[in-house]
């Protein structure tokens, strides 16, 4: 009498754990002084991150530099992290701080790229991160955002309109310009000249 074998197993294999957020790997450095966990923390931002201060710095290698920067100041300072706010914004901040201060000492000033398209690295509220203090400390998330809406809606229609379809709405600036029927180049201009308000008033109220 033949024996039936089953090919598939009686017991199910164990699920592979979710990966860890990138709060609870700087928190297991932090707290375990984790290398592993500090370098995949890094690796998840090696590329997006050098890509924002290559934007922002005109500079590859200076990119590059500020990037390596960013990570030991990160490493430093973890001791200061706390457990509700979240890396992303935090390392960014860090990250342009030093590129500010690299520009500085080179004689240079910032002038980020908007020819490149946006993307999951060059978000509005993070292209907002500037001079003043970290934005993590000053306004938690959610009122950041609502902060940011409110600043939006308070720039002239023809500023306004721009940054609602690129930034809300997702669309190109090639696709966004034909909306509204201007030049792209025009377009340009006015999202630079909305960037720069924006910052303007991020500053006065960080300080206020």
């Amino acid at each position: 009498m033949a024996t039936n074998l089953s090919t598939t197993s009686d017991f199910d294999l164990p699920a592979e754990p979710p990966p860890l957020s990138d709060e609870a790997l700087l928190l297991r450095y932090r707290d375990r002084r984790d290398q592993d966990a500090f370098g995949e923390l890094v690796g998840r931002y090696q590329e997006e991150l050098f890509h924002y201060l290559w934007r922002y710095l005109h500079d590859a290698s200076l990119a590059e530099e500020v990037f390596q920067m960013a990570c030991l100041r990160l490493a430093q300072h973890c001791d200061r992290f706390l457990p509700d706010h979240r890396v992303k914004p935090w390392f960014y901040t860090i990250a342009t701080h030093l590129a500010i201060d690299a520009l500085r000492h080179a004689g240079r000033h910032a002038a980020t790229s908007l020819d490149a398209e946006h993307g999951d690295d060059a978000t509005l509220s993070e292209l907002l991160v500037g001079h003043g203090d970290d934005p993590t400390a000053h306004l938690e998330q959610q009122e950041r955002q609502a902060w940011l809406r409110q600043a939006i809606a308070e720039l002239p229609p023809h500023l306004r309109d721009g940054l609602n379809l690129v930034y809300f709405e997702g669309l190109k600036y090639a696709d966004a310009a034909r909306r509204l029927g201007i030049p792209l180049g025009t377009l340009k201009s006015r999202m630079h000249e909305s960037l720069v308000k924006l910052n303007e008033a991020w500053q006065r109220d960080a300080r206020a």
